[in-house]
């Protein structure tokens, strides 16, 4: 994606448009179109995801104790379909739709955390685990039921991951005796890892999404440049007719 200014954001209640790419909602999937350059091959990645939630959550998670922080996770169960309109690059099946916004940069509060979202039988289950710059610890395990209800459960011990090729430090929930394992890669930086990974909850094994980020080192002067090249920056942009 590319960072633009203030001039490429078109927002309603219902449509949040950044240049030539936009979200919709359309009264029962959300519809997001993308028209970009990608970076560092400058090729144009043009497609459409749509996201047909199996209901739709109004849990809002403070993650941090002024309310400076929120997770909201609108829609934990999912059906997707990708077009990107290119060969293999269209696919469907198990996805989700969820958000964090705030008043402050999360690297002001926090140093690390890591977030699972795990498919199972009876729903879906979340874990949230941060370590705030303040000491204290969040610690967050949702359960959510196929009508988008949520439930808080106990959640089983922390279990080691292997770390991510950029050797960030991976952790995530599992039945104690059990020993999580990624089964796809999805993304690594220095800094964030995404992946697919395999653990067990209630004797039943999931497999789900995970990801890790290491705000210590997103803050350190020696990567934030490392951003710019990674993510293109346009300042100008006008609408069609302006």
């Amino acid at each position: 994606m590319t960072d633009r200014g203030e001039s490429a954001l078109r927002q309603s209640a219902s449509e949040l448009v950044v240049g030539p790419s936009r979200m919709a909602w359309d009264g029962s999937s959300l519809v997001i179109d993308i028209d970009e350059i990608t970076t560092p091959h400058m090729s144009r990645l043009k497609g459409t995801v749509r996201v047909h939630p199996a209901a739709l959550s109004t849990v809002e998670v403070p993650l941090f104790s002024d309310d400076g922080h929120i997770w909201r996770p609108y829609a934990p169960t999912a059906r997707i379909e990708v077009d990107l309109g290119r060969s293999g690059w269209t696919w469907s099946g198990h996805g989700y739709f969820d958000a964090n916004f705030g008043t402050r940069a999360l690297e002001a509060d926090f140093s690390y955390w890591t977030w699972a979202r795990l498919p199972h039988r009876g729903g879906t289950t979340t874990f949230y685990d941060a370590t705030r710059r303040d000491g204290s610890d969040l610690g967050v395990a949702l359960n959510f039921d196929k009508t988008g209800k949520a439930e808080t459960i106990a959640a089983p011990p922390r279990a080691r991951l292997n770390r991510s090729l950029w050797a960030v430090r991976r952790e995530t929930r599992a039945d104690p005796g059990y020993r999580p394992q990624q089964v796809k890669a999805m993304l690594d930086a220095p800094f964030y890892t995404r992946s697919a990974i395999r653990t067990q909850i209630d004797g039943e094994t999931c497999i789900g999404v995970h990801e890790a980020l290491d705000l210590d080192r997103f803050a350190s002067p020696l990567l934030m440049p490392m951003l710019a090249v990674r993510v293109p920056r346009r300042a100008g942009w006008s609408f069609a007719g302006e």
